[in-house]
């Protein structure tokens, strides 16, 4: 998807396929190469795209599934076991419980690869539907983004590729955070159509995922 930007010459997908260059900086290091502050953060959301043939194709294949409900919600709960963050940011997919158990909704798995451990939860769970065998890369999973009326997940790259979609988002942010969600916010300046549910201490979800589950219910009734 990157490639397709405007301003990217070239993309390659892989460090050993890049050819022989004189530099190289990490996208995390710019906002200080250039020194960025809040009110200087460029937000031009959406900056990548989908096609929309691909994404009306999604929508067709979602609007038949049944039962079919008002609110169609993907989900994300887990993040690459490597990540050096990952055991602050990911969860057990039973840890939604009470998310899943809103009515009115349809919730869709957009976790890649899914998890073997959650597995079993997930077959009980009647109103979810697992996607990750469709998601052969990360367009494929733009399109299925934007089919959705919004996306819940932790910090993964799933709300990342939202927040550039100009997706509607709700992010489970642990504490302590990565430093792009800053402090105490719920709102993110680099992702306009994101909102934060952050845990009060380290480990507990417990009250983060009760928000998001009351400002669902919401979201169905209004």
């Amino acid at each position: 998807m990157l490639g397709q930007h405007p301003d990217v010459d070239i993309c390659f997908a892989k460090w050993s396929d890049a050819p022989p260059h004189d530099a190289y900086v990490l996208l995390s290091s710019l906002p200080q190469i250039f020194g960025t502050e809040l009110e200087t953060i460029p937000a031009p959301i959406p900056y990548l795209s989908v096609g929309e043939d691909r994404c009306a194709r999604w929508r067709e294949g979602l609007a038949g599934v049944r039962p079919a409900r008002p609110l169609k919600v993907g989900l994300a709960w887990s993040g690459r076991p490597t990540h050096p963050n990952n055991l602050r940011r990911s969860i057990r997919m039973e840890v939604l419980a009470p998310i899943l158990a809103t009515e009115g909704v349809n919730f869709f798995g957009l976790q890649k690869p899914f998890p073997e451990e959650d597995r079993a939860f997930a077959a009980r769970c009647g109103n979810f539907l697992d996607l990750s065998p469709q998601l052969g890369d990360f367009a494929e999973t733009g399109a299925a983004i934007k089919s959705l009326d919004l996306v819940i997940a932790v910090d993964t790259a799933v709300v990342h590729l939202a927040g550039a979609l100009g997706a509607e988002a709700w992010v489970l942010i642990p504490q302590p955070s990565d430093w792009r969600w800053l402090l105490g916010r719920t709102d993110s300046p680099w992702y306009p159509t994101l909102r934060l549910f952050r845990q009060e201490k380290p480990a507990d979800w417990g009250k983060a995922v009760a928000a998001v589950a009351v400002a669902l219910k919401e979201r169905v009734l209004f």
